[in-house]
């Protein structure tokens, strides 16, 4: 390692926070809010970014679910 450089942990790097919040979501947030390689204003950006899409994402799952509930009401309504 050069001297004067720190090495970045490797759950502080970009490609591990993109995987973390891939795989877990918003739950990964902290993570980037103890991140010291990012301003508080991209943090604020991320954040916001995750929030919504998580948002989204559970109305989505949410329009699914109801709709497969209402598919298999008729399928038993026909047994």
């Amino acid at each position: 390692m050069e001297e004067g450089k720190k090495e970045t942990k490797w759950y502080f790097k970009t490609s591990w926070l993109v995987i973390l919040f891939l795989s877990i979501g918003p739950l990964a947030l902290p993570l980037v809010w103890i991140n010291p390689g990012f301003s508080r204003n991209r943090k604020v950006i991320i954040s916001v970014i995750a929030i919504v899409i998580t948002y989204f994402l559970s109305v989505m799952f949410a329009g699914a679910v109801k709709s497969i509930m209402s598919y298999y009401q008729e399928l038993l309504k026909l047994i």
